[in-house]
């Protein structure tokens, strides 16, 4: 397999994929809508230029047939990531994220049904969003999987999630990928649906799938503007506009952070390696960091005079904590992070210093999500 598809290629992770299969002598192609809230008003971001020159550019739209038959001539393989991402503002823009990651992919089953083509692979990111609260440990019950923490609980400060059965706090523990899927969001609905959809090419065309779920990506080039997701560059704009950084909750939620980098390795080793259709790996660093110790490091390495609220508010659909079970990728996809997050963060603030200081648009992010009914 020499001629790569990557749909969604001119974002943060596919950008740096495809520079990387470049690098190894692959032909990349990338179908990209250059999405406004990504690239920008003038779609001429850094990401873009990143690729630009490299590969091969097809302005284009996953929720349009004839881009992906123009897109599919001549390749090998697929690594499909275009997606609209972002767990709380899918809550408010269900036909959005249904479009794009639903029927977006199911336009690729249509082109596959209907054209001459000669995918031997598709490889896709998913997220680990499809998992919900995840994996916990109860004294009483061991391993038990907790639908979404109740409102009720939230609102008298009380965090945690609890066992399903007893009612009583559990322990999180590392999420591994036979545990049970439990969209708590439009867009890990969405996720799911993608990964059905994938699965199914596979069995009806014959072609190798796999899945990947990734943790909570980070590092150099990723957007800067996006006042949605990505909490490392959301607190990093609030810090260089001098605006004091919100934590909800009680700031002892925790995510897997993963370095791009790792990233990278793993999703070419899962398109380069010969294993079993329909393999699911997790991505991700296999080590949690709260979100108050994420704000407390970039304090001292941007070395700014702002402030640290923990306001105990909560967004309805978040999680508590996210953990991922590597073994399987280690085992199969000889999956192996390299990057600590202490390393990565250094990395990461260094490349933002280089960064013109973005608008911080958090504000009017969270006033849409307050007049949602999302934000308590």
């Amino acid at each position: 397999m020499k001629n790569i598809l990557i749909t969604g290629g001119a974002g943060f992770i596919g950008s740096n994929i495809a520079i990387n299969l470049v690098k190894q002598g692959y032909n990349v192609t990338i179908l990209d809508n250059l999405s406004r809230q990504i690239h920008g008003e003038n779609k001429d971001s850094t990401l873009y230029r990143s690729i630009k020159g490299i590969t091969n550019f097809i302005l284009g739209d996953v929720c349009n047939k004839s881009d992906w038959k123009v897109a599919l001539k001549g390749q090998d393989a697929i690594i499909h990531l275009a997606a609209e991402t972002g767990t709380t503002q899918s809550m408010y823009q269900f036909s959005k994220y249904t479009d794009v990651n639903v029927v977006g992919t199911a336009n690729l089953h249509d082109v596959l049904n209907s054209e001459r083509h000669n995918i031997k692979k598709i490889v896709l990111g998913s997220s680990r969003s499809v998992y919900g609260e995840g994996k916990y440990y109860s004294n009483e019950h061991g391993f038990v999987y907790p639908l979404s923490r109740k409102e009720e609980d939230l609102l008298n400060q009380d965090f945690n999630v609890k066992c399903p059965i007893s009612n009583l706090d559990v322990k999180p523990v590392p999420t591994d990928e036979k545990s049970k899927i439990n969209p708590l969001s439009i867009y890990a609905t969405t996720k799911c649906q993608q990964e059905n959809l994938i699965l199914q090419m596979g069995e009806k065309f014959n072609i190798q799938t796999v899945i990947l779920r990734y943790q909570n990506v980070f590092g150099p080039g990723q957007s800067l503007r996006n006042p949605y997701t990505g909490v490392l560059s959301i607190f990093s704009t609030r810090i260089l506009n001098d605006n004091d950084i919100e934590i909800y909750e009680d700031g002892k939620e925790s995510r897997d952070f993963v370095y791009i980098d790792d990233v990278v390795e793993g999703t070419i080793s899962a398109l380069t390696k010969d294993i079993n259709t329909g393999s699911v790996f997790n991505i991700g660093s296999g080590k949690p960091n709260s979100i108050y110790k994420v704000a407390t490091m970039l304090f001292k390495l941007y070395k700014k005079d702002i402030n640290i609220l923990i306001t105990g508010k909560f967004r309805l659909g978040d999680i508590r904590h996210s953990i991922a079970d590597l073994k399987k990728s280690q085992l199969e996809l000889d999956y192996h992070p390299n990057i600590p997050f202490s390393k990565g963060i250094s990395k990461f603030v260094d490349w933002v210093k280089t960064q013109e200081i973005e608008t911080d648009n958090y504000e009017k992010s969270l006033r849409e999500m307050e007049e949602n009914g999302l934000i308590q």
